[in-house]
């Protein structure tokens, strides 16, 4: 017997390299140069505490902070607005493909939300950056709450302020581990890495009809 097709009443977004594009070199060199500091160096103490950047656990000012002591560097008043303003250059480059689409979903009455990682000043300079992210039905951003993906929380979050069960909602995100977890909540969900894969995949997966309303 054939297997029927998933009802759909919501799509829900990660933000980075879903609904935003890859991120930025220019930005990158903007935030080495606050520090002079190389390649290896810069990246290992940038990515050392994000984790707790995103979740909340640690403000701006408290992980740059960090970065700067990681790196054995003052950290300046100016020089705190210019890595803030460098950050949110580096993951604002817009996937128009996705946004495009998250547009015509919204056109036609089917509600969509963001689900990300997102640290305090990210989230200010994302919403100041792109006013569609207010269409949005839901936006659930990890550091208000003090959690994560993967962790099972978030993802309930997202579905109740979406106002649905798990079960109707389509998940999309670059990380195989969010994927994982989402399935594990009883979400359906789909990876990105590039376009023209997920396209493919939503029409092996039998959700074509939602990219048909393009």
């Amino acid at each position: 017997m054939p297997q029927s097709k998933p009802t759909i009443h919501a799509v829900l977004f990660d933000f980075g390299m879903v609904l935003s594009g890859p991120p930025d070199p220019a930005s990158w060199e903007r935030l080495k140069r606050v520090f002079a500091a190389d390649e290896t160096t810069f990246h290992q103490a940038y990515w050392s505490h994000r984790d707790d950047y995103d979740r909340g656990t640690l403000t701006s000012r408290a992980y740059w902070q960090i970065v700067a002591d990681d790196l054995h560097q003052p950290l300046s008043p100016e020089a705190l607005a210019e890595l803030v303003a460098a950050d949110i250059g580096l993951w604002t480059q817009p996937n128009q493909e996705m946004i495009d689409w998250a547009a015509s979903l919204q056109r036609a009455g089917i509600k969509t939300g963001i689900l990300s990682n997102m640290p305090d000043a990210m989230e200010v300079g994302i919403v100041q950056t792109f006013a569609w992210v207010a269409d949005f039905d839901h936006h659930t951003w990890s550091h208000r709450l003090l959690l994560a993906k993967p962790e099972p929380a978030i993802y309930h979050h997202a579905a109740e302020g979406l106002g649905l069960p798990p079960s109707e909602i389509l998940f999309i995100d670059d990380r195989m581990e969010n994927i994982s977890a989402a399935e594990a909540v009883g979400m359906h969900a789909i990876q990105y890495t590039n376009h023209a894969a997920f396209v493919q995949t939503m029409n092996e997966r039998g959700f074509g009809s939602l990219l048909d309303i393009l």
